[in-house]
């Protein structure tokens, strides 16, 4: 029997046919949709801002945001170094992420500079009107919001603090990285607070860590305490600072708890993990829909003084029963 062929037209029909029909099954084997995904931004290491992730964490959870099945977070760390944020940024301009949580004033900083469009939260930052983070604390505009630490209104309380258990001072020196976009305004409210309360201020500006030990050698003896600007260079020494500290005699005072560890003797200052539990809030509204432009920069609403009274006996220092009551932590 002799065998036909079909038509060229209707064997392409029914090879189309045969290709519709697996439609499908393709799509059905194809990946879930891509989750929204979170760039965290870190200024120093993952172990010095541990209590920061766990508190932001925390509330992503409590929000519905549960990592890995409703929402991704990439991580990345800065160590200190300021060029590294600018290079994470970028990363993350490139990964199209949904939103950049920058923690630290230099991370909101590097941040906004590598893009207009995708939305910032920063979870801590000194001064965001001032250094041009956002137009104003109500209506923030463009990218950016988040929470302010009021760093620099708060030396001053750090001072009469630090008189408080030295009523002798006469001579106090301050340590901050000169790279530090607020630093220069915490140290004119230190030096003001100086003048006020009759002592000298001593400044000493470094930009990296190889600075910090030639900048401590120089006090050699000529001051009776230590003020540490927060930023994240000094937080990522803050053991090498305090050891130092420690083998001069030298009493210190620190925006926050973290830096207290090896061996600081006070902080006070807004508590970073909640600040940082609270950026949570601003994450999730970004992922439902809200504009940073429309979110106002929120305050601080608890503050944490911290005292080691190991620290106060190594160093020979009575600490006033006075002020430690008014401490909401007292290391022992």
């Amino acid at each position: 029997m002799k065998r036909t062929s079909l038509p060229l037209q209707r064997r392409e029909f029914i090879l189309a046919l045969g290709g519709a029909a697996a439609w499908p099954l393709a799509a059905g084997a194809q990946q879930p949709a891509k989750l929204p995904t979170i760039g965290y931004l870190g200024s120093g290491t993952r172990a010095s801002q541990r209590p920061w992730v766990a508190a932001f964490g925390q509330r992503l959870g409590e929000l519905g945001w549960i990592e890995g099945r409703t929402v991704a977070i990439e991580y990345r760390w800065a160590e200190g170094l300021p060029e590294r944020l600018a290079e994470i940024a970028a990363e993350f301009v490139r990964l199209k992420v949904d939103v950049i949580l920058a923690s630290g004033t230099e991370a909101a900083l590097a941040a906004k500079q590598a893009t207009a469009v995708i939305p910032i939260v920063f979870p801590i930052a000194g001064d965001p009107v001032g250094i041009g983070l956002v137009a104003s604390l109500t209506r923030p505009g463009g990218n950016v919001t988040g929470l302010s630490n009021q760093v620099v209104d708060l030396a001053a309380k750090r001072v009469e603090i630090l008189r408080e258990v030295l009523p002798a001072l006469s001579r106090l020196a301050i340590l901050a990285n000169a790279g530090h976009s607020v630093g220069a305004l915490e140290i004119g409210e230190i030096h003001a607070a100086g003048r006020t309360l009759g002592f000298e201020v001593v400044s000493l500006e470094i930009r990296r860590t190889e600075d910090i030990a030639p900048a401590l050698e120089s006090l050699k003896g000529g001051v009776e305490a230590l003020y540490v600007v927060g930023d994240p260079l000094l937080n990522f020494n803050r053991i090498r600072i305090n050891t130092f500290a420690l083998a001069a005699r030298l009493p210190t005072i620190f925006a926050s708890r973290e830096y207290l560890e090896g061996g600081g003797l006070m902080s006070y200052g807004p508590s970073y993990p909640d600040m940082n539990r609270r950026a949570g809030n601003y994450v999730d509204k970004i992922l439902r829909g809200a504009t940073p432009a429309d979110l106002p920069v929120e305050q601080p609403t608890k503050f944490d003084f911290v005292v080691n009274l190991i620290t106060a006996r190594a160093l020979g220092l009575e600490v006033p029963p006075t002020l430690l009551a008014r401490a909401d932590e007292v290391i022992e």
